[in-house]
This record gives C-alpha cells, structure tokens and sequence, in this order.
C-alpha cells in the first residue's frame, strides 16, 4: 500500500466530509462523525478525513497498482461539487 495526503484549506470541512460520506454510503462501508470520516473502495482503497480548524485533512491509502491521481481526482471533484459556494477548494496532493 502507498499513501497520498492533502490539507485543504477550507472552514466547512466537517460539513463538506459528512456529505460526501453521505453521499458515498449508498455505495460502500462508510463511518464518519462530524470531526472524521472514512470510505473503504471497492478496489481496497481507503479515504481518510479530519476537519480541524481552517482544513480538512485528507488521505488515501492505495493499494499496490491502484492510480493516485484518478483516484485524487474523485475526491477533489466530489468534495468540490459540495464546496460550489466556496469555489474550487485547493488540494496539493503529497505521496508519503
């Protein structure tokens, strides 16, 4: 497994984290409170949100061969789709 992280800047990160884990439960095993969240892929990947004060905290933990960059793009799109108000919110993606 490989892992990619991004803070985003964002006072509503724990609204924007509840919706999309809302959004996604219909589909996958999901948890969330309103301070964290988490959606297990089908392909085994594992998304990971934290809103703290002034961010929302994200992570992707990738299984071997899955693709970092697609699978940022569905999360960057999705949580952008519930950020129309604010604008596109700002992910700078970091592998660890």
């Amino acid at each position: 497994m490989h892992a990619v992280i991004a803070s985003v800047p964002t006072e509503h990160g724990s609204r924007y984290l509840q919706q999309l884990c809302k959004h996604w439960s219909h589909k996958m095993p999901v948890e969330f409170n309103a301070d964290a969240g988490s959606v297990k892929f089908p392909s085994g990947a594992i998304l990971t949100m934290t809103a703290q004060a002034g961010t929302l905290d994200v992570r992707l933990d990738l299984p071997e061969g899955e693709d970092a960059g697609q699978m940022e793009g569905v999360v960057a799109t999705h949580l952008d789709r519930f950020a129309f108000r604010e604008g596109p919110l700002s992910f700078h993606w970091v592998a660890i």
